[in-house]
């Protein structure tokens, strides 16, 4: 049934309940009532509310023998620590390949190995191991390397290390083909012949890195390594686990939750030294929350292989100096304002190429800066509400792209599929996001693939699709100790949404438009009392302009999620839209 009665809102879409309706402004109805309700319409069964509410390793972590090429990898990894080997770890340049990289050297230096971390640069190397690379690090001593974040479709790389021959563990999350690459042993929940471990396939490379580093734990306990020493801390690493993980996009659900949850206490306590000075370098005024680490962190993390060194970010994470740390927190800063302008100039230049009906659009333009297209892909996706993939083509004609996804369209499976009939150089990914390497000749015929591949899911993923809800609430409601009580079904992110409200009815006071096209109101219910509200780049949409040209005399239903302000002196509460309804017929 249609929330409010409305089929249509102003962004042109039904509002919809997400499970059971929840009308807070019931007399008796409290926040904990609307916490079991989200939680429920989350998939959270009743008898496991208090499991979910306080999500814990304890009670969400596997056996990590479930996963195939575990107990191998563990052992290798048992035997160089205690061989003492020269080991490297090989990571993607993104937030979850710097993390998965720092969250091995740190556990192996607590085992007593410094290992060498190796990040490829993104213009020169590209994505995942070469073997040339492979063959370098060998050279230079390493007889064990671990890839992280990458290496499930690095073929060539790894024969080329196997001949060394120097063994390769491979500790992956991204899809895989029905052939293997030659490793010594490979831990990704998504292989095809994965069993119980399957179910786990969400987890982000470095959630599969942490239950690789439990493993060995567990295997060197075995052997009576820690007869003589203290075993490592894996609590200490959650941290870098939830930073990983939420940077992502990893849905949190699961064990990705108790990670994130759990990871974020951690992050409170300041012992990571690098950790402590991004969060000092972002400018934050609290402790960070799972938003920060999509938003401020991660970001920054990530600048570093997107428009600077690659290495920063897993320097900084495994940083023990605290004045190094904050001089390389100063640079990936001033590094992600770099990316800003850069991004900027690739929208604008994409922007103008959108156009016709495609389910899937797929752009390409001449000296795009590669580093920046999975953010402009993702504001595309957001935009157009359809997958979009934006390719960077270099002077020699080969293209680097990367490609962002909407809700039941598999993405990743539809580039591994591409490039098995031989329309990429390489590709794969996840549902959700996907990279590629392109002949810029092939770049029509690839468009034309995904869509006969996409289409017909693209269409009934949009016909399905709809606002939904949890909850309508009077706007003088949505305060500070509702937002905060809410905490309590969380943390949220992807595959776990933050609950959505609707308030009202409300008038518009003031609307104005500031920073780069977003719109920030101040409403106010029949009861006269007032709400802060955000509408983010929406300026030039039906929302924006609804709330900029509504005036005092139209009410209106605005729906979308509550925050914290905390910026200001007094912490206040305000709502950041996403859709709004006409409570009375349009003039």
């Amino acid at each position: 049934m249609d929330v409010l009665g409305i089929s249509r809102s102003i962004m042109g879409q039904p509002w919809r309940w997400r499970a059971t309706s929840a009308d807070a402004r019931d007399p008796g109805f409290t926040p904990d009532d609307l916490v079991t309700q989200i939680l429920m319409a989350r998939g959270c069964p009743r008898e496991a509310l208090d499991l979910h509410k306080t999500p814990s390793i304890r009670g969400f972590m596997p056996d990590p023998s479930i996963f195939r090429d575990m107990d191998r990898a563990a052992d290798r990894l048992a035997d160089a620590v205690i061989a003492g080997e020269n080991v490297a770890i090989f990571g993607d340049y993104d937030v979850d390949g710097a993390t998965s990289a720092a969250l091995m050297v740190l556990l192996l230096r607590d085992l007593g190995i410094e290992a060498r971390p190796y990040i490829p640069d993104r213009l020169i190397e590209g994505y995942g191991p070469s073997g040339p690379a492979l063959l370098r690090l060998a050279a230079e001593g390493a007889t064990l390397i671990v890839t992280v974040d990458c290496g499930a479709q690095a073929f060539d790389a790894l024969a080329a290390a196997h001949a060394a021959p120097v063994d390769v563990i491979v500790v992956d999350h991204h899809k895989c083909a029905s052939a293997l690459p030659l490793a010594h042993a490979l831990v990704n929940p998504n292989r095809l012949d994965e069993g119980d471990g399957a179910a786990h396939g969400h987890l982000a490379a470095v959630g599969v890195a942490f239950l690789l580093g439990a493993a060995l734990v567990r295997t060197l306990r075995a052997r009576g390594f820690f007869a003589g020493r203290a075993e490592p801390r894996l609590i200490d690493l959650l941290d870098i686990v939830a930073l990983g993980t939420v940077a992502d996009v990893a849905q949190l659900r699961g064990l990705n939750r108790a990670f994130v949850a759990q990871g974020l206490k951690v992050m409170a306590q300041r012992r990571n030294i690098g950790i402590a000075a991004l969060i000092e370098a972002s400018r934050l005024p609290r402790n960070p929350t799972a938003t920060d680490l999509g938003f401020a962190l991660g970001p920054r993390i990530n600048a570093g292989g997107r428009v600077g060194k690659s290495d920063l970010g897993v320097r900084l994470l495994t940083c023990s100096d605290p004045d190094e740390a904050r001089a390389i927190a100063a640079e990936l800063a001033r590094l992600n304002e770099e990316r800003r302008g850069i991004e900027g100039a690739v929208q604008t230049a994409a922007d103008l190429m959108i156009g016709g009906d495609r389910r899937v659009v797929v752009v390409s333009g001449q000296g795009w800066h590669p580093g920046v297209i999975g953010i402009v892909a993702g504001r595309l996706k957001e935009k157009l509400g359809r997958p979009a993939i934006v390719i960077a083509v270099d002077e020699a004609g080969i293209g680097k792209g990367s490609g962002r996804s909407i809700a039941g369209v598999d993405l990743g499976a539809a580039v591994l599929a591409a490039k098995e009939h031989g329309l990429l150089v390489a590709g794969g990914g996840h549902a959700m996001a996907a990279g590629l390497t392109i002949d810029a000749a092939q770049v029509a015929a690839f468009a034309d693939f995904l869509e006969d591949r996409l289409a017909a899911g693209v269409d009934r993923a949009i016909g399905d699709r709809a606002l939904l809800l949890d909850a309508v609430m009077a706007p003088g409601g949505v305060n500070p100790d509702f937002v905060g009580a809410m905490e309590a079904g969380g943390p949220y992110g992807m595959g776990w949404p933050a609950p959505r409200i609707v308030a009202g009815p409300v008038r518009v006071v003031k609307a104005e438009i500031v920073g780069n096209g977003h719109v920030r109101a101040i409403v106010a219910g029949d009861d006269g009392r007032s709400l802060k509200a955000m509408a983010f780049r929406s300026g030039d949409t039906p929302l924006g302009q609804a709330l900029l040209g509504a005036g005092p005399h139209r009410r209106l239903w605005i729906a979308g999620r509550a925050k914290i302000d905390d910026w200001s002196s007094r912490p206040t509460a305000e709502l950041h839209l996403e859709d709004a309804a006409w409570a009375d017929r349009p003039a």
